[in-house]
């Protein structure tokens, strides 16, 4: 059966039961199918990633007031709900080893603010950070950890699943991420009580009651039946995406890696990523604005990495803590083509355009 037929067939069973809103059989299978995929307890399927993050930050504790450590290197929907709990965001560097949080930013942190309340990690681009250190630190300090594996689901550190090693870890099946609901997103954890207090807030914090009640502010955050059915039937397919975002990096870099001045994203040892996109840094004589009109010419889309959030007009008054490490990566990076549809023509084209401007 194809992908969409798996899809087609979760959908149907919705509107064919009538279960359209956010509950039902389809909430509940994929909550379940996902917990098990990845290798954890509980799962709350919400509305977005970014609702997720929000959830787990309430659920660890952030209030108004509170400092938490957010990588700068990174998408504003990190940093964003740390802002709607009226809480605090100090910024940390990357470093270059795995363009994710460094380890010696944070603890420069930790130094400087000892009573933060919550650390959020990213997993960018499918690359995990280096959680051993991150961890350790976060535990000597008693701090809860939340994962933010909006882009890397299906990969692995240590051979564990990002977003299940810290307290609680979060997930995006926006249009553009390894598998799409259109929007939604997942929060999991070991905590079962936790994840059930989420669904509760989630749901407007309806009360147990005969009639409407409600004791605390409620949320809604829940995914609807109908998305949840997409859901299913696209994480039937995630092992095969993984593979052919595999496929796309290798292409990559069996064309381009030979190029003077090009460097791939780093992989390493302990890392096994989802590929979501395949990313590049340049340095001193090709820009990546060059680049990145060139392919523009020839109808192919790339882009710049994220533009770090103490660099942001919103966030620059906020602390940020470290080096350049992240502003170099902003600079000097681009993010190629990756789409799954894509073909081998499609690849070529891409190769083609970058290594003109070598020629020039």
């Amino acid at each position: 059966m194809s992908e969409e037929g798996f899809e087609r067939n979760y959908i149907k069973e919705a509107f064919d039961t009538n279960w359209i809103a956010p509950i039902g059989p389809n909430v509940d299978g994929f909550e379940k199918e996902f917990t098990s995929k990845i290798g954890i307890k509980s799962a709350a399927a919400l509305s977005s990633g970014t609702a997720a993050i929000h959830m787990a930050l309430k659920a660890a504790g952030v209030e108004k007031g509170d400092l938490v450590f957010c990588p700068t290197l990174t998408f504003s929907a990190t940093a964003n709900p740390i802002i709607y709990q009226n809480a605090i965001p100090v910024f940390i560097d990357s470093d270059f080893e795995t363009w994710n949080m460094c380890p010696l930013a944070l603890e420069e942190a930790f130094e400087k603010y000892p009573n933060v309340k919550a650390v959020l990690v990213v997993h960018l681009y499918g690359l995990s950070a280096n959680m051993e250190p991150i961890i350790e630190i976060c535990n000597r300090k008693n701090v809860p950890v939340i994962e933010d594996a909006a882009e890397s689901l299906g990969s692995y550190y240590k051979r564990r699943h990002t977003g299940t090693i810290g307290d609680y870890g979060i997930f995006s099946f926006n249009g553009n991420k390894i598998i799409t609901t259109s929007g939604g997103g997942m929060l999991v954890s070991n905590h079962k009580e936790s994840i059930e207090k989420v669904k509760f807030w989630a749901t407007q914090s309806k009360d147990k009651a005969k009639y409407y009640q409600h004791s605390e502010l409620g949320f809604n955050y829940r995914m609807s039946n109908v998305v949840a059915g997409i859901g299913r039937g696209q994480l039937m397919v995630l092992d095969q995406r993984v593979q052919k975002k595999r496929y796309i990096f290798e292409y990559y870099h069996r064309e381009l890696a030979r190029l003077d001045e090009l460097e791939f994203m780093p992989i390493n040892q302990w890392n096994e990523p989802n590929y979501w996109l395949s990313c590049i840094t340049l340095k001193e004589n090709i820009k990546p604005l060059d680049m990145i009109d060139a392919l523009e010419k020839e109808n192919i889309e790339s882009r710049h990495l994220w533009k770090p959030m103490h660099l942001q007009p919103y966030f620059e008054k906020f602390d940020f803590v470290g080096t350049i490490a992240a502003q170099k990566l902003f600079e000097t990076g681009v993010c190629l083509p990756s789409d799954t549809k894509m073909t081998d023509r499609d690849l070529e084209r891409v190769v083609e355009t970058i290594k003109k401007l070598w020629k020039k």
